[in-house]
């Protein structure tokens, strides 16, 4: 029989905050971390906003409790001190170890550093150091050295669904009695290579992104990282600590209809959202919130709307995107909105789609625009979808008699 996966720890640094308890106090004031970029040198930082981490490299080191000696790219700082927090969280740092696994997501990895070798290779001295943290693989294993992580190792790199597919993974193999616990998540850093990207795509909007607005006109790039310690409930019973919330359920569908587009009518988001409400045994209706990917894009939102009203029938749940708090935080962009979507059963709220003025006039549902406090919400679904068509839902259900708190990290 397949064993229950359950949530003991969380970590997340965001442009929204350095920590859980900055990122709570941050959602409940409805505080958004879009602006002007600070520490990433760009041509287009007064084109576009951004959602990114108010802290330099150098006062990241030192969040991190770090050196430069082994030249960390922004990305494996983010990762190291959001799952950091999250193992600390979990308390695993004082517990006997059992078969405990990381399984960390990125995709631009260390170009932030590559991008440095490139602008004066022919100079620096120490430009191996660059090159040496490039690859994606790299901020995973600086994080298993910091957190002595040794059975289990692995990168995953999905585009914007990379983050919900580690936690997939990783509640998979604990179902399957392969590991006992895992460090699930994604980190992510703003890059030159990042910004460029995406404007050569030309989705970038020029005003804070308004996800299912009518006149919604591209996404808001964010940077940050976020972990979730995931574990069997036998693991969970050892030490007498919280069951923050359970995994219940998970579903991944690649449409393959284009590189970067989703099919129209949202056939990869059904799929994925439908596996995950199978694997999780719970009927449509008991979904009562659904933290959607709500990217601001025009094709992503009318397919994903569409695809929640298939699946929902005239009993659509709660939605709202979360990405005008953070930015979309592309590969680390599951496990935070994960982590936001846990907050919902924790706290008892629905988050607000920031931004919205004008619903979309193809959808028969309107997001919600307000924080909703006391509201009895037990199930959510959160949707994260990445190019090539890879889509990723995943469902966590609130534990009986909760007593979660928010842990002291300041």
């Amino acid at each position: 029989m397949a064993r229950r996966v359950v949530i003991t720890g969380l970590g997340i640094l965001s442009s929204i905050g350095r920590n859980l308890p900055e990122t709570v106090e941050s959602v409940l004031a409805s505080k958004s971390g879009i602006g002007i970029l600070q520490h990433l040198d760009s041509p287009h930082k007064d084109e576009f906003p951004f959602a990114e981490v108010p802290w330099s490299n150098k006062q990241l080191l030192e969040l991190a409790q770090l050196t430069d000696s082994l030249g960390y790219s922004r990305n494996s700082l983010l990762g190291m001190i959001a799952a950091r927090e999250a193992f600390l969280h979990a308390s695993l740092d004082k517990l006997p170890r059992l078969r405990t696994g990381l399984i960390s997501a990125t995709t631009v990895g260390g170009m932030d550093r590559c991008e440095l070798y490139f602008n004066d290779f022919i100079t620096n001295d120490s430009k191996n150091k660059y090159i040496d943290v490039y690859d994606c693989a790299d901020s995973t294993e600086k994080i298993a050295d910091l957190l002595g992580i040794r059975d289990y190792i692995t990168t995953i790199s999905t585009a914007c669904s990379s983050a919900a597919n580690a936690l997939l993974l990783g509640a998979r193999m604990i179902r399957n009695g392969q590991l006992d616990r895992v460090v699930a998540g994604g980190t992510e850093a703003l890059t030159s290579f990042h910004v460029n990207g995406f404007n050569a795509l030309k989705i970038l909007d020029k005003v804070p992104c308004r996800p299912f607005d009518a006149n919604r006109n591209g996404i808001t790039l964010g940077e940050g990282a976020a972990y979730l310690v995931l574990e069997s409930e036998e693991s969970a019973s050892i030490g007498g600590r919280e069951i923050i919330a359970e995994l219940a359920g998970y579903g991944n569908a690649c449409e393959a209809f284009h590189q970067t587009a989703s099919t129209p009518d949202g056939k990869g988001a059904f799929l994925a959202m439908e596996r995950a409400l199978n694997i999780s045994g719970i009927n449509s209706s008991a979904i009562d919130y659904i933290n959607a990917h709500g990217t601001g894009t025009d094709n992503n939102d009318i397919a994903e709307g569409l695809a929640i009203e298939r699946l929902f029938g005239e009993k659509i749940p709660l939605v709202s995107s979360t990405k005008p708090f953070t930015g979309h935080m592309t590969s680390a962009a599951g496990s935070a909105e994960a982590i936001l979507s846990i907050l919902c059963l924790t706290h008892e709220i629905i988050l607000p789609n920031l931004n919205l003025k004008t619903p979309m006039p193809e959808l028969r549902f309107t997001p919600v625009t307000e924080l909703i406090h006391e509201s009895d919400v037990s199930t959510v679904m959160s949707n994260s979808f990445g190019f090539g068509g890879n889509n990723t839902s995943l469902i966590f259900k609130k534990v009986s008699n909760p007593k979660f708190q928010i842990p002291n990290t300041k």
